[in-house]
């Protein structure tokens, strides 16, 4: 009797997990914002005596659109497709098992429902195409900003790509892999990959120095496991420096161990966003599910200060499970004179304004519940003078002067904004 009761309940978990699975591999019927393709004004028609305007570039992640804007108006001048092969990915990947279900677990652990559709972005030199990253699709693509059209496509080791960087000089794209342990380095004029270098369990940011020599990279592990109980499944979170010539590992840190020598005991060992001083003397570090930042001397490889922000009375018992990717913080930038620093508070509703020196802050609330907001990125505008903050949430992105510490613009910019990248384009 136990038996066939051992039997029967094996075989209902069976028929559940495979309906579970079904489910998962299905594609979501819902519609995304379409453009109009111009190939009549792709960039071989663009003369180099249209002039470079500068913009601010934003990826929506859930429709799969970048909207660019002025960064001193603040009006949309564009928005255009991040996919408009969409069709033919989409039946890419619901054609084979593997790649079903890996969108599956994209969407419903890491997209909160919502396929991810461009991650990460950035301008090219020319101002002819914007580079931009698909985690969905597991790709890079070149995207000719007058025509729409794809230039040209690289796929990714794995199964997911994810943030990105450009080299100073703009002829390297490099690309996180997320479950290859691996960041790619793309030439952007032929989209061909040209060098790799090791990381952790799930690659996350990369940050050209300066003089555009090193690379500052973090991997952040397993984020769909909060419990501290389970750090040990969460996989390797390392901070990386990174030669940007020959792709060698020049410093690989656990970071949890600067912490601890530091006098600082922490539950979490993996680097959310970073910023890094000009110097590169200093790097400003979010850790996963920590509410502010940790301050760590590059020099001297050491943690030196950390900050904790302040949690609403709605999130004191916010348990680590019911943090969004292991995010208590996720965005994080530098103006451009290195003396404030600017933070999203992402799962606290806020953004706050922070003097380097002292440490002293105040923050800008920014819904009345806490979870609402959702602010997920920083970027310092190119004067240094602002900083770009997506909300993604509320679908905009918020302008915070460093001078005042508030908000002076608002840009309604679609579904789910994530990277703001500044950059310049050339547009017909």
């Amino acid at each position: 009797m136990k038996k066939k009761i051992i039997l029967g309940l094996l075989f209902i978990g069976i028929v559940i997990s495979g309906i579970f699975l079904y489910n998962l591999g299905q594609r979501p019927d819902r519609e995304y914002p379409s453009f109009p393709l111009e190939p009549e004004k792709n960039a071989a028609t663009v003369n180099d005596s249209i002039p470079l305007r500068d913009v601010v570039v934003a990826g929506n992640n859930w429709d799969g659109v970048i909207t660019i804007f002025d960064p001193n108006t603040f009006e949309i001048i564009k928005k255009i497709s991040a996919m408009p092969d969409r069709e033919e990915r989409f039946e890419e990947i619901y054609s084979g098992v593997k790649r079903r279900l890996a969108a599956g677990i994209i969407r419903d652990l890491i997209g909160e429902g919502n396929d991810q559709l461009v991650d990460d972005m950035f301008t090219s030199n020319d101002g002819r195409y914007i580079y931009a990253s698909r985690p969905s699709f597991a790709d890079v693509v070149a995207i000719d900003v007058n025509s729409g059209e794809i230039a040209w496509r690289t796929p990714v080791e794995g199964l997911r790509a994810d943030h990105s960087a450009i080299s100073p000089d703009g002829k390297i794209f490099l690309v996180s892999a997320s479950t290859a342990r691996k960041v790619h380095a793309i030439d952007v004029s032929t989209g061909e990959i040209v060098g790799n270098f090791e990381s952790g369990d799930q690659p996350h940011e990369n940050t050209y120095s300066e003089d555009g020599s090193k690379i500052y990279h973090a991997s952040i592990g397993k984020v769909y496991l909060a419990s501290p109980m389970f750090d040990f499944l969460k996989g390797d979170r390392w901070f990386q420096i990174v030669d940007a010539n020959t792709y060698e590992i020049i410093r690989r840190v656990d970071m949890k161990e600067k912490l601890e020598e530091a006098g600082f005991d922490w539950v979490d060992r993996a680097i959310r966003p970073m910023a890094i001083t000009k110097d590169e003397k200093f790097a400003y570090l979010q850790i996963s599910l920590f509410h502010g930042f940790f301050e760590y001397d590059i020099e001297n490889d050491k943690i030196t200060r950390k900050l904790e922000l302040p949690i609403p009375e709605e999130n004191k018992n916010l348990a680590y499970g019911d943090h969004l990717l292991n995010s208590g913080h996720h965005g994080i930038a530098l103006s451009g004179d290195d003396k404030t620093i600017c933070v999203a508070g992402t799962m606290d509703g806020y953004i706050a304004i922070v003097d380097r020196e002292t440490f002293e802050y105040h923050t800008i609330k920014l819904s009345d519940d806490p979870k609402k907001a959702k602010p997920y990125w920083a970027t310092s505008s190119k004067d240094g003078t602002k900083a770009y903050v997506s909300i993604s949430g509320l679908d905009k992105v918020s302008v915070v002067d460093y001078a005042s510490g508030k908000v002076v613009a608002e840009v309604p910019v679609g579904n789910h904004p994530q990277r703001v990248r500044n950059g310049q384009l050339r547009l017909k």
